[in-house]
């Protein structure tokens, strides 16, 4: 990679700050809010990558000559979307849609480098463990749910409910590490 080369993560994502710095890489940060509607889609997959590449676009015409680096998760029952909740009842009727079933994790990534454009997207099966509904209730008591796809976080409270995954678990953090890694070094030829 390019010594002189500055990195953009189109985040305000902690976890995915985190990844990306575990990862090895400097960066700045430039968080993006936009409108997450998406008019018409295919399925599940289409509809993250849509959303990846709105933000990619949109961030890249700031940084022309900048790797920028744009994600998105979204946790799918079937062709059923769960993004982030927006409140407790929305959070509760999330996990209780989920609990004692497997579901999957999509995280679509966006990468670009003046002309070189790529999104890629990663999927991971997620199998959570039965709950009753007191436990439901005491987990959407915290404050964990609330900014992450599903409404829960595998690598906190909530990982007590995982009864197994298939696949990235870094993925479901929202940024599929070894992925990401692979698509970069591709973008430089090594």
């Amino acid at each position: 990679m390019k010594d002189n080369l500055k990195i953009i993560l189109g985040s305000k994502s902690p976890r995915r700050r985190e990844l990306l710095t575990q990862m090895g890489y400097k960066f700045s940060t430039e968080p993006i809010e936009i409108d997450e509607a998406v008019a018409s889609y295919e399925n599940v997959r289409d509809y993250v990558r849509q959303i990846a590449a709105r933000k990619g676009r949109i961030i890249s015409q700031k940084h022309p000559d900048d790797l920028v680096i744009c994600a998105d998760t979204i946790v799918a029952l079937g062709e059923t979307i769960f993004e982030k909740p927006k409140d407790q009842e929305d959070a509760r009727r999330m996990i209780k849609a989920l609990a004692g079933r497997s579901h999957d994790v999509f995280t679509a990534v966006f990468l670009k480098l003046e002309e070189q454009e790529k999104t890629f997207i990663v999927r991971t099966r997620v199998e959570i463990d039965s709950m009753t509904d007191d436990e439901i209730e005491a987990y959407v008591s915290t404050d964990e749910p609330y900014d992450k796809a599903g409404a829960y976080a595998i690598q906190g409270q909530f990982g007590k409910y995982i009864k197994g995954i298939r696949g990235d678990y870094y993925n479901v953090m929202g940024l599929p590490i070894c992925r990401l890694h692979r698509e970069i070094e591709k973008f430089f030829g090594e």
